[in-house]
């Protein structure tokens, strides 16, 4: 089977549109397949579970999390730590949500199919999954709500997959999404409790398979807007790029090897290196002048790069301004961009996307939020795409 097809042929992005725009429609075409659990495990469910993990763990490493002046940034390996708990229970969700709603269906005059409940589970699941792009940038996460139109789409399936009645078919939703939730928070309170006492090495891999599929079009979100199904197209293909090794990420001492010794008035005076493999890399230096101080990081997203490049397709804005401080995320020549200063304190925060790939970030403290504008300007984007592959 080929990466990124289902057994009936039909490509994951193909499905995911489908199943998004016309639910109604879809949901019998699913029912008729003969995708068996296993199929629909490989080439669907493993590589959109992956993107709400992934996007958490670079936007945590990058952007980090907290209030613009109260900043965490978790250690890389529990970041990597939390993201491979977090995929594995969400697979293992898959399962167990689809047992309990095989085991229901009869309560509600609906009929046992385990295949049809899996089905039902997995496919149902596809706009939560895509909701996790929205973690890659902490301050977007509040975005992820959008994943609740999965309860529609498995209220719109229920009746075709597991043969409840239109009018009982609501009860069974919610009773189901009363098992997700306390499943939810079994396996958030499993991951966290993990992650926190994790101390030893980790070992991480991305495995991602994509499909195309051929033409234009747009996929409307509810509630937040249309997406260039072309730039879906781009960013799956960039993704399995990556995974297949055609790409490979840039050496973190290539990308030090950008970070100039002085900015201005600045002077260089530490440097830092992250690999991370597949996942990426970065590097990060800090500037010193009198008594400000900011660090200049480059970080290579890779192939997961590209689900940023979703947040800008989308062109996703944010917005806060009071009389001290102002944050702005935005799509600025088709890549996303984010600023944030405080004339109080002065101190703040500029990073801008380069091809979807590359992200360049100051932050910290400066007599203007220009300086820190400038200082990623020293980053050339034609140096960056000299480097990648």
């Amino acid at each position: 089977m080929d990466s990124g097809t289902s057994a009936s042929g039909k490509p994951l992005v193909e499905r995911a549109k489908a199943i998004i725009l016309k639910p109604g429609t879809e949901w019998p075409i699913i029912a008729d397949e003969s995708d068996t659990p296993s199929s629909i495990l490989k080439g669907y469910v493993l590589p959109l579970a992956a993107i709400g993990p992934l996007a958490t763990l670079i936007g945590g490493q990058v952007f980090g999390y907290g209030a613009l002046f109260v900043r965490y940034r978790p250690s890389l390996m529990s970041g990597l730590t939390s993201a491979i708990l977090s995929y594995a229970m969400a697979i293992i969700g898959v399962f167990v949500l689809a047992w309990i709603a095989n085991m229901l269906a009869p309560k509600f005059a609906g009929s046992e199919n385990k295949t049809g409940a899996f089905k039902l589970v997995a496919y149902s699941m596809t706009a939560g999954w895509l909701a996790g792009i929205f973690s890659l940038i902490p301050a977007l996460s509040v975005l992820g709500i959008v994943g609740l139109y999965s309860l529609y789409l498995f209220y719109v399936g229920a009746p075709v997959l597991m043969k409840v009645p239109g009018d009982k078919a609501l009860g069974y939703t919610a009773v189901t999404v009363l098992c997700a939730i306390v499943l939810g928070i079994i396996a958030s309170t499993i991951t966290a409790s993990v992650a926190g006492i994790f101390a030893g090495p980790a070992l991480f891999s991305s495995s991602s398979s994509s499909g195309g599929t051929k033409g234009s079009g747009t996929i409307t979100v509810p509630g937040v807007g249309s997406i260039d199904t072309d730039k879906i197209e781009q960013m799956n293909k960039q993704i399995e790029d990556a995974a297949s090794g055609k790409t490979k990420a840039v050496s973190a001492g290539d990308l030090k090897g950008l970070l100039p010794e002085s900015i201005g008035s600045y002077t260089r005076t530490s440097l830092e290196t992250v690999g991370a493999g597949a996942v990426g890399t970065s590097a990060q230096a800090r500037y010193t002048a009198g008594d400000k101080s900011f660090n200049l990081r480059i970080a290579d997203l890779h192939g997961l790069g590209a689900i940023a490049g979703m947040g800008a397709a989308m062109g996703i804005e944010q917005s806060k301004e009071d009389a001290d401080s102002y944050e702005r995320t935005g799509t600025v020549d088709g890549q996303m961009q984010s600023e944030a200063w405080n004339t109080t304190t002065e101190r703040g925060k500029f990073g801008r996307m380069v091809n979807n790939r590359f992200l360049i970030e100051a932050e910290g403290s400066a007599n203007s939020i220009d300086e820190l504008k400038s200082a990623v300007a020293r980053i050339a984007p034609g140096d960056l795409d000299n480097l990648a592959d």
